[in-house]
């Protein structure tokens, strides 16, 4: 079976090896020319469009509209809300010339030290300043809001540690950025896109989250609020799969937003921002994979179904491909993405690891025989089990393989966690117990001075604290003050 197409490092043995494998082997993206950036190939981009299309639906069901924001930012803009600077300005590429020249000494081409900009530009790593400087010129009365846009873009963010999809200088996402004429309003807006995102994790990624409240020094930079969706990975760290933002009127103020409101009185508009970004992907691949390869849920997956010929002339493949190309038709009315691989460049056995190796939910496969005997061959790769059954109905049964595969993931990614969560009660069995890998809860007086001490010692975070749970008071772990509730932590992406 093809082995030199996957020998995939073992999870067990280096699972940073076994995810950096499985992403180049799966020719889901690479490392590019420029440090820290990567090129996503079209199987790993397919991906993200269904996610894209998915998401995009969901937005303009919630009543969003889409548009587009400049990549450039005047520095200035960074400077007028502080909080936002500081959170980040270590991570800003900064453009201050606007023209090269050739070299006179023959050495290629040169910054024209003519062309140097009168202010410089930040490449955004987030596009709350433009955005809400745009939005002083399109708000002036209650009556203009609120204004519910999403914008799909590109980031950059100077990160100096990468790793493909899960954290790289340059990302793709979409950020929302609403503007209200009520706290309450705004509130309203980042529970509910929490509520979209952990809808969209759990029934089409097939990912459980916990849903919960960052702790303050976990904020969004410029935030009063943030919402988060966090996610197991199969070594037990957690990902932060998406953040929603209740900004106040942070924003409104620091670009002199403001609003006539029904009573007749000048008010700052109040602000929300929230994303989601390719490091989905990333997600993806460690939430469900396994040393063979991707395990991709139906719903996500570029190709749902595989069929491939095993034929000894060519004759026979004729007669496989008539046989086949009646269930392909009626497996695509049915709305099912289905690949019929009948190219004569790789053996059955090389297109079997191939698929495996790129998680396609099921794989049918018709032989001689099978032609003789009306049956096929039908593999589902979320348990590798095979079966024979009759080509009569065979396109009813993959449509519910499909669906039985999208809940058997979920639910084994689900018991995952469960079996790795954890409560303790004391400091000292919780710097045992994280080693293991667990998501645990535990109690915590509030303060930042032990959330960082905490981090020190254990490299833990407070990942949340649960919308949802137990809420019963009790003392910290650490300092034994008293607790309102425990908290999630974990180690963490």
């Amino acid at each position: 079976m093809a082995k030199e197409l996957k020998e995939l490092t073992s999870r067990s043995e280096n699972y940073s090896g076994w995810y950096q494998d499985l992403v180049i082997k799966a020719e889901l993206a690479e490392n590019s020319a420029v440090r820290g950036c990567m090129v996503i190939k079209p199987y790993g981009y397919a991906i993200w469009e269904k996610m894209q299309r998915i998401l995009d639906d969901m937005f303009k069901e919630t009543g969003h509209v889409n548009a587009y924001f400049p990549l450039l930012i005047p520095k200035s803009f960074l400077s007028k809300e502080a909080q936002h600077v500081e959170g980040f300005a270590k991570e800003c590429a900064v453009v201050t010339h606007y023209r090269l020249k050739n070299d006179p000494n023959g050495g290629g081409v040169v910054v024209d030290p003519a062309a140097k900009l009168d202010e410089e530009l930040i490449i955004r790593p987030t596009s709350e300043t433009i955005i809400w400087n745009t939005y002083r010129n399109w708000i002036h009365s209650y009556r203009d809001l609120p204004i519910l846009i999403n914008q799909w873009a590109n980031v950059m963010r100077w990160e100096m540690r990468t790793r493909l999809f899960l954290r790289t200088a340059e990302f793709l996402w979409q950020e929302g950025h609403t503007a209200h004429a009520t706290r309450e309003e705004a509130e309203a807006e980042t529970v509910k896109m929490q509520e979209v995102y952990a809808v969209f994790a759990e029934k089409y990624m097939a990912m459980p989250v916990i849903k919960g409240i960052k702790s303050e020094s976990e904020r969004f930079a410029g935030a009063e609020n943030t919402y988060t969706i966090e996610a197991m990975m199969q070594d037990g760290k957690a990902l932060q799969a998406g953040t929603t933002h209740f900004l106040g009127q942070n924003f409104g103020k620091a670009f002199d937003v403001t609003f006539i409101d029904r009573e007749g009185k000048t008010d700052y508009a109040w602000a929300t921002s929230w994303g989601v970004s390719t490091r989905l992907v990333g997600a993806l691949i460690m939430c469900h994979s396994d040393d063979n390869g991707l395990v991709l849920p139906p719903l996500l997956a570029p190709i749902q179904v595989v069929i491939i010929p095993i034929y000894r002339s060519v004759e026979q493949l004729e007669q496989i491909g008539e046989k086949i190309s009646g269930i392909v038709s009626r497996l695509k009315a049915m709305g099912i993405s289905v690949k019929y691989d009948d190219a004569d460049n790789k053996k059955p056995g090389w297109k079997f690891a191939e698929y495996e190796l790129k998680g396609v939910p099921v794989r049918l496969a018709m032989g001689g025989r099978d032609l003789e005997n009306n049956t096929i061959e039908v593999m589902r790769r979320d348990k590798l089990e095979k079966e024979t059954r009759a080509c009569d109905g065979i396109e009813e049964y993959v449509r519910d393989l499909l669906g039985d595969i999208q809940r058997n993931i979920y639910r084994k990614a689900y018991d995952f966690r469960a079996s790795h969560t954890v409560s303790v009660d004391t400091y000292e069995e919780f710097k045992e117990r994280i080693e293991e890998g667990l998501f645990i809860m535990a109690h915590w007086d509030g303060t930042a001075e032990t959330e960082e001490r905490i981090k020190n010692e254990t490299k833990a975070t407070i990942r949340c604290i649960p919308l949802e749970g137990d809420e019963t008071p009790g003392n910290c772990m650490v300092t034994g003050k008293t607790s309102a509730r425990r908290v999630l932590f974990a180690r963490a992406y």
